[in-house]
């Protein structure tokens, strides 16, 4: 994978009251990524929890909600790349658009004082060039990824499972 460079990678960070494994669980199952998406995109998710890079799961879409692209609703599949439990999880995604973008989303998590410092982050540094000469990233914004992160506490607090 390329280096990123700064204008082609967001990360955002938030120190969650919870210990990582609680958190972990919320990332490595497919309907927590449906539970914690600030964009509204996500509408549900079939597959089993992931427990290693390489594992995939199906996330239900409707692009509809970011209200700039007419897609309606698809389905994309989610392939882990990056899998250490407790501490970093990373996925790209394979969907209807081709070829495939080759962004990667993820999360790493760190011990702090007062419980668990959460980074997310959105890179979109080796994306296939037939994306990068649209010119249409970042699709998400660092915005939205701190607003996942509050969901993601929100989650956790209430005990997900």
């Amino acid at each position: 994978m390329a280096t990123p460079d700064v204008t082609e990678r967001i990360e955002v960070s938030r120190t969650l009251p919870a210990p990582p494994e609680a958190i972990f669980a919320v990332l490595t199952d497919p309907v927590g990524h449906v539970a914690i998406d600030s964009a509204g995109m996500l509408m549900d998710a079939t597959g089993e929890r992931v427990t290693a890079a390489g594992d995939q799961f199906v996330v239900h879409m409707d692009r509809e909600a970011l209200g700039d692209r007419p897609l309606g609703r698809y389905d994309v599949t989610v392939t882990i790349t990056a899998f250490e439990a407790d501490r970093e999880i990373a996925w790209t995604i394979v969907g209807v658009s081709r070829p495939p973008i080759g962004h990667v989303y993820g999360y790493r998590l760190e011990p702090a004082d007062g419980g668990t410092l959460v980074t997310s982050y959105y890179d979109w540094s080796d994306i296939h060039p037939e994306w990068r000469a649209r010119d249409i990233f970042p699709v998400i914004s660092g915005q939205a990824l701190r607003n996942t992160l509050g969901i993601l506490e929100r989650v956790v607090r209430r005990g997900y499972r």
